[in-house]
């Protein structure tokens, strides 16, 4: 019989989504939950599908995680595994590394959590079938710069190897580096099968041998979108290997732009958007979809959705309700007027504003001085979108100054028509 393991990262159980709950309780409720429904779906999988293993490459939690109701949940669901035969084989990554769940927490039998220096496991396998081994190694601390895989044990011959490693591999613009290593250095360890982790999108890096970075089975932000999945891999006695993804996520975050060129009325901007949304929800196969909704192009309602952006959130809203299992996470305007704006006082002190106004040196420091004096009043756990670096903090302050000056313009551009139209 072939050897069958469902593979999976990521999984930031019982994640604190600070921001978002400021936002909209109820949806931060709903996503909550989701990454541990996604993980249940994933021990179905592993149920129904009868496989012999269970692979988590790292980041079953979140930080310093200390719920022992995180802790009983997971221990209940492992032990579903426990109970059907099925292996389970953990590694740490960054986030559980300093988790006291993961350190105190006492797991079923079949449980292996790989600890900090390179271990190997055999599995049993009935006689006359290929056997298999799993090398793992975790993070012994939240911090790993430095490569691992040399650290791992030999190759196994005569047997199938999977290593299980969370990696950064050669590093990304969304993550931050940990355990870096290149494809070739995994590929030189001779190992049939690399389950990897900490990248937040399903990648097959290779296929000979595989080295997967699966994804996480639920996004939990605008910046996780897409579908999410686990891997189910088979391996064929003569050495061959099926991997494809299985989709779990139960809400799915999806950035949406919606053309305004050419609406000229706030029906035909909202019903363009509630016919967007219907599209987008019929091509998503989860449960939910979470959208961040952008409004865009060239259009005569530019300065009234700049002055109306939060009744352009509740008509978007209404429509999404109407859908169904559709949520609209957030509102973004990328409009311009659809009518000459070259003439006129307001254009005037618009190009004055967003030319050598708002880039003069007095108006950034006056700017950063407003944000340095609201910073400590903010609850610690939202300060952090001011910036938390002197780059980071700059864009943001580029970018609140330009949403000031349009939501400014706005006002005084509407304010003009009202008076034209009388």
């Amino acid at each position: 019989m072939p050897f069958r393991f469902v593979h999976t990262a990521d999984i930031h159980l019982d994640s604190p989504l600070r921001s978002l709950a400021l936002r909209d309780p109820a949806l931060a409720e709903l996503i909550g939950g989701a990454a541990r429904l996604a993980f249940e779906q994933t021990i179905e999988l592993c149920l129904d599908e009868q496989v012999d293993a269970l692979m988590i490459a790292g980041d079953l939690y979140d930080g310093d995680q200390t719920s022992m109701k995180t802790a009983l949940f997971l221990a209940a669901q492992l032990q579903r595994l426990d109970e059907a035969g099925i292996r389970v084989f953990i590694v740490r990554g960054n986030h559980d590394a300093e988790s006291r769940i993961t350190k105190e927490l006492v797991l079923p039998e079949g449980v292996k959590v790989f600890g900090g220096r390179s271990e190997t496991v055999a599995l049993e396998r009935p006689r006359g079938e290929t056997p298999v081994v799993v090398h793992g190694i975790s993070f012994a601390k939240p911090q790993a710069p430095q490569n691992l895989v040399s650290k791992f044990k030999a190759r196994v011959g005569g047997a199938f190897n999977v290593g299980l490693l969370h990696t950064s591999l050669a590093g990304s613009t969304q993550h931050d580096d940990y355990a870096p290593c290149s494809v070739a250095q995994l590929a030189d360890t001779g190992f049939d099968y690399w389950c990897l982790g900490h990248i937040h999108k399903r990648k097959v890096h290779s296929r000979n041998p595989f080295i997967v970075m699966p994804g996480m089975p639920q996004g939990r932000d605008i910046n996780e979108d897409g579908p999410k999945s686990v891997t189910m891999v088979t391996v064929g006695n003569d050495g061959s290997v099926d991997s494809r993804p299985y989709p779990t996520s139960i809400a799915q975050f999806e950035r949406v732009a919606v053309d305004l060129t050419g609406i000229e009325d706030w029906r035909g901007m909202v019903e363009h958007v509630g016919a967007s949304l219907t599209q987008v929800r019929d091509s998503v196969n989860s449960e939910h979809l979470v959208v961040r909704l952008t409004l865009q192009g060239s259009t005569d309602l530019a300065w009234r959705l700049r002055r109306d952006l939060d009744v352009a959130k509740a008509e978007a809203d209404s429509r999404a309700a109407l859908i169904g299992r559709t949520w609209v996470e957030k509102v973004e305007l990328n409009v311009e007027p659809g009518t000459d704006p070259s003439v006129g006082p307001v254009s005037e002190l618009a190009a004055k504003m967003l030319g050598p106004i708002a880039r003069s040196d007095d108006f950034k420091r006056a700017a950063a001085h407003l944000v340095e004096e609201l910073e400590p009043i903010l609850p610690p756990e939202v300060r952090g979108v001011l910036g938390d670096n002197q780059t980071s903090r700059i864009e943001v302050l580029e970018a609140l100054m330009t949403e000031g000056c349009e939501a400014v313009l706005a006002h005084l551009n509407e304010g003009t028509s009202e008076r034209d139209a009388n």
